[in-house]
């Protein structure tokens, strides 16, 4: 884990305001970047990982877990995020849920770029970008192809959401 950043139990759930990412990090990091599928009465429950969504690996979601900077309070945060591969990093997306506002998290990587990221077994250093025009349209579209659902919180979020490159560094 990189320096500066924490994985005890409080910590993580006091700079997330709860326990799920908690359980969502602990479970990424025991499964090798995975996070098992819920069942529906999980999800029901509140559980943020959905059911077994077809085309997805059956060990569970593939999640990134993204190491950043508080914009305003200068706090390490760590966010699990889904993500898409891109030629020498990975794509995020600032759905939050469909929310009219951005997650923090983006305002977090536009103020301190440099981040680092877990995927899989591996942790490397990377820069976030956002990413604009026909890279946007391109990564977006393949988004909404794998998980339709995505196409839904843009439509309820009356903005257009983020779409951020971690790129390798």
């Amino acid at each position: 884990m990189p320096d500066g950043f924490t994985s005890s139990a409080e910590d993580v759930s006091a700079a997330h305001g709860g326990s799920w990412n908690e359980r969502i990090i602990a479970e990424f990091r025991a499964n090798a970047g995975y996070v098992p599928w819920s069942s529906e009465a999980e999800f029901a429950a509140g559980r943020p990982v959905p059911p077994r969504m077809p085309g997805f690996d059956e060990r569970g979601m593939p999640l990134v877990l993204v190491h950043n900077t508080g914009a305003r309070s200068g706090r390490k945060r760590i966010n699990p995020l889904f993500f898409q591969p891109v030629d020498r990093g990975w794509a995020v997306f600032g759905t939050h849920g469909g929310s009219p506002h951005d997650p923090a998290w983006v305002g977090n990587l536009v103020a301190h770029p440099r981040v680092t990221v877990e995927v899989g077994t591996e942790t490397v250093p990377a820069v976030a970008r956002i990413a604009r025009g026909e890279e946007r349209e391109r990564l977006w579209a393949r988004q909404v192809a794998l998980v339709p659902k995505f196409a839904e919180f843009e439509a309820a979020s009356g903005r257009k959401v983020p779409v951020v490159v971690l790129e390798r560094s």
